[in-house]
């Protein structure tokens, strides 16, 4: 690499690691711990790219940012934050980084960072004028490594109009990141309409999302708007996508195709002008294989997939939820109440197989019953046993045999055809199903360690990289995720 980077972090310590690890790489380095001064260098002229952290001690840096946009547009920055929240991700995004990178960061991927941006130069549009920073108001909380790549994602995605596949167990919250995508995106002023697919008879789905003509069959005793009309201009979020029938799934991917639609018995053609962020807790590629989702579809819906971690991946962000519940609890009404350091060492132990919305249940739960000012640890763990969700597996259970269990399951696959046959091409489909989760969960225990993965596995590294490029398996560098 060859350039001059302007390192600003108010840490002395990271300053120096990022300056000789920079120096090393064949950089020339200036680094300095305040606001003003890396300023006074980008008004003199210095620097191919900046590094500089978002907290300095003359200031907030993505404050800074647009006055610098105004005064060399060609110049990237790659801000740095130990704040994390999702909030510090899209104002990075909205003043125009080139990357945002949350603290602890790895020095590899910023020395990555730096030769691409050194490369290809950022090309953002400036901004016009600077705008005040926003509060932290989105229901999106923590700031766990797992949620950072969460908040990555969202931040690149606001300026865009692609559309989204949220993938997560029930009660992530999958729903609230279709709405920081809607309220902080481009469609931001146009409506967000939301359609749960589960929750709607198979004969009518097709009149919801398309509407309907008086007459059009029995029980149509008037005209009605379909979901994509009431979201014009704005965002359609559809819920539990992989509960669609056959039939509407052939005739949503012809709107995605054509980007227009008709209504059921219509014939006036309407132009399907919605951002579509689909969303769902199954496994459609396991789906595909059982022939029950269209795989074409699940590319058109599928442009850019983000996956919910559930809240036992991100346990640490369990007191700042806690105490966001009972906040909002007491805004509506319920009894102000706290929660002692022990009590919320309490709920970190557990496993939360509702995720989010499980333990946002229980903190409304607690406001209701505690009779004390703070919730204690003893309250907290009497409600914790009494939850169904807390009831331990029997001690003598044994393990089901891995053969046992893949017999077990393409037994139900070849029901679910009856006396016909599965789709061709079944061996392939069923070495990716397992593939998938062994590969991940290998990935994990490794840390993203791809040299030890492919050790752990006992396969080639580029047959190791060539199945997570196909099984499109995201790799999170750093943490343990089981």
């Amino acid at each position: 690499m060859e350039g001059t980077i302007l390192v600003a972090d108010d840490d002395r310590t990271i300053r120096t690691v990022l300056a000789q690890a920079l120096t090393r790489a064949g950089c020339r380095v200036r680094a300095t711990g305040t606001a003003s001064t890396l300023w006074r260098w980008v008004d003199e002229g210095e620097g191919d790219v900046i590094v500089t952290d978002v907290m300095m001690p003359d200031g907030d840096a993505l404050d800074l940012l647009p006055a610098i946009k105004k005064r060399r547009p060609d110049l990237p920055v790659i801000v740095m934050s130990a704040q994390n929240t999702v909030m510090t991700a899209i104002r990075a995004a909205e003043v125009g980084v080139y990357e945002y990178l949350p603290k602890p960061f790895d020095l590899k991927e910023v020395l990555g960072q730096v030769s691409k941006a050194l490369k290809q130069k950022a090309r953002r549009t400036p901004l016009a004028e600077e705008e005040p920073a926003r509060e932290e108001n989105l229901p999106l909380i923590g700031r766990s490594p797992a949620m950072q790549e969460v908040y990555r994602i969202l931040a690149r995605l606001m300026n865009t109009d692609l559309g989204v596949m949220i993938t997560g167990e029930s009660g992530t919250g999958k729903e609230l990141v279709a709405r920081a995508l809607h309220n902080f995106g481009l469609r931001k002023d146009g409506p967000f309409v939301a359609i749960n697919m589960a929750a709607i008879p198979r004969d009518l789905i097709e009149s919801e999302l398309f509407g309907h003509e008086k007459g059009a069959f029995t029980g149509a005793d008037r005209a009605m708007a379909g979901k994509f009309e009431q979201a014009r201009g704005g965002t359609l979020f559809l819920d539990e996508v992989g509960d669609m029938p056959l039939d509407a799934q052939t005739r949503l991917l012809r709107v995605l195709q054509e980007g227009e639609f008709t209504r059921v018995g219509g014939r006036d053609v309407q132009s399907a002008d919605v951002r579509i962020v689909a969303a769902t807790h199954q496994d459609l590629r396991g789906l595909i294989g059982e022939g029950r989702f269209r795989e074409d579809l699940f590319y058109r819906l599928n442009v850019v997939p983000i996956r919910l971690p559930p809240l036992r991946e991100r346990l640490e962000d369990v007191p700042d939820l806690a105490r966001a519940f009972l906040r909002r609890a007491e805004n509506e009404g319920l009894p102000r109440k706290s929660i002692s350091k022990d009590a919320l060492d309490i709920l970190k132990k557990q496993d939360w197989t509702g995720n989010v919305r499980e333990l946002e249940n229980l903190m409304r739960r607690l406001c209701v019953l505690c009779t004390d000012d703070v919730i204690s640890a003893g309250v907290v763990t009497q409600e914790v046993s009494a939850r169904p969700t807390s009831t331990a597996p029997a001690q003598n259970a044994q393990p089901q045999r891995l053969a046992h269990a893949i017999e077990a399951h393409l037994r139900r696959y070849f029901d679910l055809h009856g006396d016909a046959l599965p789709p061709n091409g079944l061996y392939d489909r069923i070495l990716k199903e397992m593939e998938l989760p062994l590969i991940a969960l290998a990935l994990s225990a490794t840390r993203g360690n791809q040299v030890r993965t492919a050790e752990l596995l006992g396969i080639n590294r580029n047959t190791l990289r060539k199945k997570i490029r196909d099984l499109d398996i995201r790799v999170t560098r750093g943490k343990k995720m089981m």
